[in-house]
């Protein structure tokens, strides 16, 4: 089977990304509007809302056939479905709360899959001017440059990064028997 490699859509939602990195770094030292999606600390901006009909908006003008799960769309009633058919996966902002607070550890992810395969994602942290990216098959890139996984085989060696937050007893619970296993 001949491999595609969906260039147009990889080049197309690239430069829609980095258009979505404007508006947030435009908002990203001002004033947000905040609004609770399922609890106190599991929040959306008016920016979030924003980029992620930005998102959708401008990939289903150009590729009208594809499927679309969004974050905000989910959290605010979209059915969550994920088919065979080609489909972009979507996060507009990736750590609101450090949005919210102008910590620049934020990005975009968009994704992009065909037959429940992930064809491309591209990570964008506009604030910093991050970018990563892999293809299937073509490998991960760092601001262009060709990246790879660590060798390091050992966990004591190892870098872990966890978010802490109490959104509920059951989850806490969950990331402390998580943490254990270590």
């Amino acid at each position: 089977m001949e491999q595609t490699t969906y260039q147009e859509e990889y080049d197309f939602s690239l430069e829609l990304v980095k258009k979505c990195g404007e508006v947030i770094k435009r908002a990203f030292n001002v004033e947000k509007k905040i609004s609770e999606k399922s609890s106190a600390n599991d929040l959306v901006t008016e920016t979030d809302q924003l980029v992620e009909k930005m998102l959708i908006d401008g990939l289903k003008e150009k590729f009208p056939d594809t499927r679309f799960i969004g974050e905000e769309s989910v959290a605010g009633g979209e059915k969550c479905e994920l088919t065979s058919a080609k489909t972009w996966i979507i996060d507009p902002i990736d750590g609101t709360t450090n949005f919210i607070s102008s910590n620049p550890h934020i990005c975009t992810i968009l994704g992009f899959m065909v037959d429940k395969e992930v064809e491309f994602g591209i990570v964008y942290n506009p604030v910093l001017d991050q970018l990563w990216t892999a293809r299937k098959g073509l490998g991960a890139f760092y601001n262009g440059k060709k990246i790879q996984v660590s060798t390091c085989t050992e966990l004591s060696k190892s870098l872990l990064i966890q978010e802490m937050y109490d959104s509920s007893e059951v989850k806490l619970a969950m990331v402390f028997k998580n943490l254990q296993t270590f």
